[in-house]
């Protein structure tokens, strides 16, 4: 077998656990926590950034969601009073979104229900892909 067809299957087999460990990771933050996981990924960012705020910009390119996704994302968190856009003091046209000490809360609860999940989905896979990605961490 050529390294252009195991690379293929390897990537298809990582791809298929991807889609199975993040539709358990969705459903358990959103029953526990009334968190999307784009909201959860969202918080954790603000949570550990200077400041506990971020340009809109700057949330787009780590969530790796488009400008419009964020501004709807970052909306509900406004609502849900996780979070709140505040104009950058230096230049007008920025906008930041800040955490609020709630959304730090639903964060901080929320990341043991996700890593507890994270964990059992990989320890219950019987994939090769998990032993192979555990033995490659560093």
């Amino acid at each position: 077998m050529s390294n252009t067809v195991r690379d293929e299957e390897m990537w298809s087999r990582l791809s298929a656990l991807y889609v199975q460990v993040e539709g358990r990771l969705a459903t358990a933050v959103q029953r526990g926590h009334g968190l999307g996981l784009s909201e959860f990924r969202a918080l954790g960012f603000l949570r550990e950034a200077e400041d506990g705020e971020l340009r809109m910009q700057d949330l787009s390119n780590r969530l790796g969601l488009n400008q419009s996704s964020v501004t709807r994302l970052v909306g509900r968190l406004d609502a849900a009073g996780l979070a709140y856009r505040d104009l950058c003091p230096d230049d007008r046209r920025g906008v930041y979104t800040v955490i609020t000490d709630e959304g730090r809360a639903r964060y901080d609860a929320a990341r043991g229900t996700y890593r507890d999940t994270l964990a059992a989905a990989l320890d219950e896979s019987d994939d090769d892909t998990v032993a192979a990605l555990r033995r490659a961490r560093v």
